[in-house]
């Protein structure tokens, strides 16, 4: 798929690359751990997500400070720089009035703050693989220890030439992957960061919190998680939707917290999406009837229906 890649200044002087491609109603994604705007077309791991988006969306996504095609050499790596960085994308890549957001693992947790902050501006929030705290604020003794190490294996592994401390990482986020998903996800480790900005990124990710900010959200909401997922517990994505209001929740049987594209839990979230996108559309017709037919053409000019995105 062709893209478009361009570059902005956040405030605080760094430059964040984002892309554009698709043509259909603008879907904006928060960016997620490790991607890289070229290289993730090519990936075994990611090209199925970009191809189902960019097929529906005007997909806009970016690589997060600290990796990719971004600075990685940032001073700043916390949640409201985060959400930050994805209001300046909006602004520069101009979705529309509004648009579809979907928040993907820690993504999720930036999107949840954009559109409490935002409300007008999403027609619907998709959240997958989400939490709404970090592991620094769990209980869980076993999963904290459990994420320090894959911190320490990160800084500790991550730029060596032997694969196997990166493997191990691997493991963790698709236990059900191939070699040649293995091999792609081990190169993208070091193509992405550096080990010391990559265990800066986990520990900001376990520092997270927006637990307070999911009550408020007012947006039409849709949280799919996979039931055995050994990165974001399942309870954490049930949290996340039993705290939104009127949120829809839709379970998905996998190991992996990247969705794969040969398993079944993709076909089911791929529909999921859809069905929700039909579901908007709708509402926004009956919306757009009913001001047709119940108000005058200066009322409707003055609070015209929402796009449908």
């Amino acid at each position: 798929m062709t893209q478009s890649i361009r570059y902005l200044k956040t405030r605080d002087r760094v430059r964040l690359a984002w892309a554009s491609l698709g043509a259909g109603p603008p879907l904006v994604k928060a960016a997620n751990w490790l991607s890289h705007l070229t290289y993730d077309l090519e990936s075994p791991i990611w090209r199925h997500w970009i191809e189902f988006l960019g097929g529906h969306f005007r997909l806009i996504r970016y690589d997060e400070r600290g990796s990719g095609m971004s600075d990685w050499e940032v001073d700043d790596l916390s949640q409201e720089r985060w959400a930050d960085d994805l209001e300046a994308v909006i602004e520069a890549s101009d979705p529309g009035e509004q648009f579809t957001l979907l928040g993907i693992s820690q993504g999720a947790a930036v999107a949840v703050m954009y559109a409490v902050r935002h409300p007008e501006r999403i027609s619907r929030l998709i959240l997958y693989g989400g939490y709404g705290r970090g592991w620094a604020h769990r209980p869980d003794l076993e999963g904290y220890r459990r994420y320090r190490a894959i911190v320490d294996l990160a800084q500790l592994g991550w730029g060596k030439d032997n694969p196997a401390f990166r493997q191990l990482f691997t493991a963790q986020f698709v236990p059900g992957a191939n070699a040649e998903q293995i091999n792609w996800f081990n190169d993208l480790c070091q193509r992405t960061t550096t080990p010391e900005i990559a265990a800066r990124l986990l520990t900001a990710r376990g520092e997270l919190d927006v637990r307070a900010l999911l009550p408020l959200v007012r947006t039409p909401t849709l949280v799919l998680h996979a039931r055995h997922d050994e990165i974001v517990p399942f309870e954490a994505g049930k949290r996340m939707a039993a705290e939104i209001a009127n949120a829809e929740f839709v379970p998905l049987e996998s190991r992996n917290h990247i969705l794969l594209s040969e398993e079944p839990a993709w076909a089911r979230f791929r529909d999921a999406v859809a069905t929700s996108k039909i579901r908007c559309w709708a509402a926004c017709r009956r919306a757009s009837g009913r001001f047709s037919r119940r108000s005058s053409p200066a009322e409707t000019t003055a609070r015209s229906a929402p796009p449908c995105s």
